[in-house]
């Protein structure tokens, strides 16, 4: 969460005729959606404005903007805690997202419930979450249900772990593998409509990798029954600025704050509707010109967020 600042505005100078006066003295944090304490003072023309209308103009708009939207008067700030409005940025199947064992104190508690706490999912094979400034769904696909090729010996391969910092049970860690190739598909309806998705793998690399240094991974990401656009990753990529990658398109990665790296593989529009696309695939293949042992890499899955 941003860093909070308190601010306390008063009107100057004189006033025309006709006009009111709007005074605020709030605390929000920079991203405005914290927990800072809102509170307008003076009269406001929207107060005049029916509960229900003010509930409509708000939900027309997102949770980021409603939280700011406090500051336009007394009603609208009111109108930001109440229930009806929180519930209509949560998913339609809230209900069934959250253990019936759990109390909340308010849908607002609820829905931020679900932005930083992510929620297993279909039998633990996906992860959901929603953005906090807009309340788009979030998922992510675990790594078991990616078809990975494991080569002649498989137990020497991969291993399947478990880690502490992982959102599912186990992990494949790459052991021994001179090519690998992984594929999956999920369908687009567990996201949110009219949304455009960016799609990212999550990893790690261990200390002691092997053969992963500036590897080209050819990625792609495509509805079903449409050509994917080739990317190209590199897990571990040298820091070499002269490195050169021609022919390549290079997608960079980057540390996630989760202690996990990511990279992204591509994006899609997800239109849903009459359209019907309701499959999107993904693929991640090794094209090293020479086939070399490689070690080290470990994959948590494939993360599917707003762009």
């Amino acid at each position: 969460m941003g860093q909070k600042h308190g601010v306390d505005s008063r009107g100057k100078g004189g006033q025309a005729p006709g006009s009111s006066s709007m005074e605020y003295k709030h605390c929000v944090d920079s991203s405005g959606l914290g927990k800072g304490e809102i509170v307008p003072g003076g009269p406001s023309p929207f107060d005049d404005l029916p509960e229900d209308c003010i509930l409509k103009i708000i939900s027309l708009t997102s949770p980021r903007d409603a939280r700011i939207s406090a500051l336009v008067s007394k009603s609208f700030a009111c109108a930001v805690k109440s229930d009806s409005l929180w519930e209509r940025f949560l998913p339609l199947e809230y209900e069934s997202l959250v253990p019936p064992w759990r109390a909340f104190s308010s849908k607002k508690e609820l829905y931020f419930t679900l932005c930083y706490d992510p929620v297993l999912i279909e039998d633990s094979k996906k992860s959901f979450w929603l953005e906090t400034s807009s309340g788009k769904k979030c998922v992510m696909l675990a790594a078991t249900e990616l078809r990975i090729t494991e080569g002649n010996n498989p137990e020497y391969n991969w291993q399947w772990i478990k880690l502490a910092e992982s959102s599912f049970e186990k992990v494949p860690e790459l052991l021994n593998v001179c090519a690998f190739e992984m594929d999956g598909s999920m369908s687009t309806q567990i996201l949110s409509l009219g949304t455009h998705y960016a799609v990212y793998i999550v990893y790690k690399i261990k200390d002691e990798r092997h053969g992963l240094r500036d590897l080209p991974i050819q990625v792609g990401v495509g509805l079903k029954g449409q050509e994917m656009r080739k990317r190209f990753i590199c897990f571990d990529e040298s820091t070499d600025k002269f490195k050169k990658w021609p022919k390549k398109e290079l997608m960079k990665s980057k540390k996630r704050g989760d202690g996990w790296i990511e990279a992204e593989i591509g994006d899609f529009f997800n239109e849903g509707g009459l359209m019907c696309y309701d499959e999107i695939d993904v693929s991640i293949v090794d094209v090293a010109p020479r086939p070399n042992p490689k070690r080290g890499l470990v994959i948590e899955g494939i993360e599917f967020r707003p762009k």
